[in-house]
């Protein structure tokens, strides 16, 4: 959760983006620029052209209204122009800069470990991602359209002011500060309830992301009061933030607009009486005036913009933030490539626990020889999974060691780490692909062929010429048009493409029926030769095929041994044998 803004570590993620494409970024702050500065120096030429109608009121000098008007003229032009280029430019540069944001803040994201996406929402994260540039699009936007020209106006105005009448000036000066200052610390007096805002507008987005995941499960248990009440509530929280800070930046604008009303007054008031003492000229009353319109529009805005660039540095910052969180896990330095030989798998008095709280394997110790097929066995939450995920690294470890053919994992890159191993999960996601390309992911450079003769191994061109457009049919978010088994047998044709050294099953079979689950058995019999096996599994089918089986209970081997030597002894082996039902450990 955001606590404060940093507006520089802000400035700081966004300045790689801004100096790879600082030369347009340049050209369209330049354009900005030079279009103030047109559209501010063009009252000079109204005043003279009204001075010189006024000081020769019978006959004017057609000669000096020519060249003021050509003045005007070349002033509007000048500022057309300019801000045509700054706008076009930005159209330009800006989206580029967007996608490289998007794309790197992925890319970082995705560096991340296992426990931090277990521990975010999805559509949080998306969101971080979209606020993100989306932030940075309203700040250069503001920047550009309103803060540089505010200032521009300010330097001119006062400028020309203190050239006409130093009281004038001054008066003008006080109440910039004013409100400059007003605005400041109310914005900054505002920002918590904004931060509040952009947090509970991040919860939405994860709610809602949440519930529309598992709008399944709120069919089957009929939860769809329970759920429009609870997205009710969290969404009733952020309209009565937005409505709070909305309701706060409006009184801002009214306050400023009162204050602005009686500057006009009160300037235009001394300007009127300078003139009928012969001060100034009539024409540098309408140029004050003409300043005065220009400045209390500028002004005027000051709250709005502060307003959009604090929501946008704070709606940034969250992204910033986990930018700045340092990975759970990382490669070590000087990490290198693992090569397997021959794919010895050594777990050495591993200890692990699960937020430093939850104890789940404590002096664990298990060697898989090399080519050996070994199953893992035991109650649930007896640390069957965890040690998969260790082996994957998607946690390090508090103790211990894990090593591949003498090679400490974590002394070598996570990348090559997990291209030597296939997993086939229990339940797998697949994305909202074609079956194609969900199963060529194994090995994305294979070929149409290779993909097909993958598929057939793991017996998914059965149910593949059924479909709609057979391999070029998207299996939809997860790969929910799939049934668990379907999904499955792709996950099988993705390892067996992939081809790994080691192959890790995690109740690959769970979902099969009996006729799928015997076809399947024989492709990973044929996929398992030649490779170093480590699985879990309750199914007896699956067990029964392995060298040896390990009984693992509250994180500890409390026994191991072949299928009858297993049952040969009394253990809890064979307690959850004698329990089983129908080929099912429990």
């Amino acid at each position: 959760m955001t606590s404060k803004i940093s507006i520089k570590s802000v400035l700081k993620a966004y300045w790689p983006y801004i100096k790879a494409q600082k030369g347009w970024v340049i050209l369209t702050y330049t354009g900005a620029c030079l279009g103030v500065i047109c559209q501010m120096i063009t009252p000079w030429f109204y005043k003279d052209l009204l001075d010189v109608i006024t000081t020769n009121i019978q006959s004017p000098l057609k000669a000096d209204l020519l060249w003021i008007l050509l003045g005007i003229l070349f002033l509007n032009l000048g500022g057309w122009l300019s801000y045509r280029v700054g706008g076009f430019v930005a159209s330009y540069v800006q989206p580029i800069i967007l996608a490289n944001m998007d794309r790197k803040n992925l890319d970082h994201l995705l560096g991340h470990s296992y426990q931090f996406f277990t521990n975010n929402f999805a559509g949080s994260l998306l969101r971080k991602i979209q606020r993100f540039s989306r932030a940075f699009e309203r700040i250069m936007d503001e920047t550009e359209w309103n803060v540089i020209p505010l200032l521009i106006t300010i330097v001119i105005t006062v400028g020309a002011l203190f050239l006409r009448n130093g009281t004038l000036a001054w008066i003008t000066i006080i109440f910039i500060l004013v409100v400059i200052l007003g605005n400041y610390l109310f914005s900054w007096w505002k920002l918590k309830y904004d931060l509040k805002r952009a947090e509970k507008d991040t919860e939405v987005s994860g709610a809602l992301a949440d519930v529309i995941s598992n709008s399944v499960n709120v069919k089957l248990f009929s939860g769809y009061g329970f759920e429009k009440n609870k997205f009710f509530n969290v969404t009733e929280q952020l309209r009565k933030l937005q409505s709070l800070t909305w309701f706060l930046g409006e009184a801002n604008f009214a306050f400023q607009a009162l204050m602005g009303a009686f500057l006009e007054f009160g300037v235009m008031y001394l300007a009127v009486s300078y003139w009928q003492k012969g001060m100034i000229s009539i024409g540098d009353v309408i140029l004050v005036q003409g300043y005065l319109i220009a400045l209390i529009g500028r002004i005027w805005n000051v709250g709005r913009v502060m307003r959009n660039l604090y929501e946008a540095f704070s709606d940034a910052q969250e992204m910033v933030d986990i930018v700045e969180k340092p990975y759970d896990v990382m490669d070590s330095k000087g990490a290198k490539p693992l090569k397997i030989k021959k794919g010895q798998i050594a777990f050495e008095d591993v200890t692990f626990n699960y937020n430093q709280t939850r104890e789940i394997l404590t002096n664990f110790d298990l060697t898989v020889a090399p080519g050996e097929r070994v199953a893992l066995v035991g109650p649930s939450g007896a640390g069957k999974s965890t040690i998969v995920k260790l082996l994957l690294r998607f946690y390090d470890l508090d103790g211990g060691k894990i090593s591949i053919d003498g090679q400490d994992i974590k002394k070598v890159t996570q990348a090559s780490l997990r291209d030597q191993i296939a997993l086939v999960p229990q339940d797998p996601f697949l994305f909202h692909r074609t079956v194609r390309d969900n199963i060529r992911y194994g090995r994305r450079d294979a070929t149409d062929e290779e993909v097909q003769k993958a598929a057939k191994l793991a017996h998914c061109d059965e149910f593949i010429v059924n479909l709609p457009n057979g391999y070029e049919t998207y299996v939809g978010e997860r790969g929910i048009k799939l049934s668990g088994g379907e999904r499955q047998r792709v996950a099988i044709a993705r390892a067996i493409l992939a081809n790994a050294p080691i192959l890790v099953l995690d109740e690959a079979t769970s979902s099969l029926d009996s006729e799928s689950e015997s076809y399947i058995q024989d492709a990973l019999r044929n996929l398992m030769k030649g490779k170093t096996v480590l699985v879990i599994a309750h199914r007896l089918s699956t067990i029964m095929q392995m060298d040896r089986i390990v009984v693992v209970e509250d994180g500890k081997v409390v026994d191991q041994g072949t299928h009858q030597e297993l049952l040969s002894r009394e253990g809890l082996y064979q307690k959850l044998w004698n329990i089983q039902a129908g080929g099912f450990i429990s």
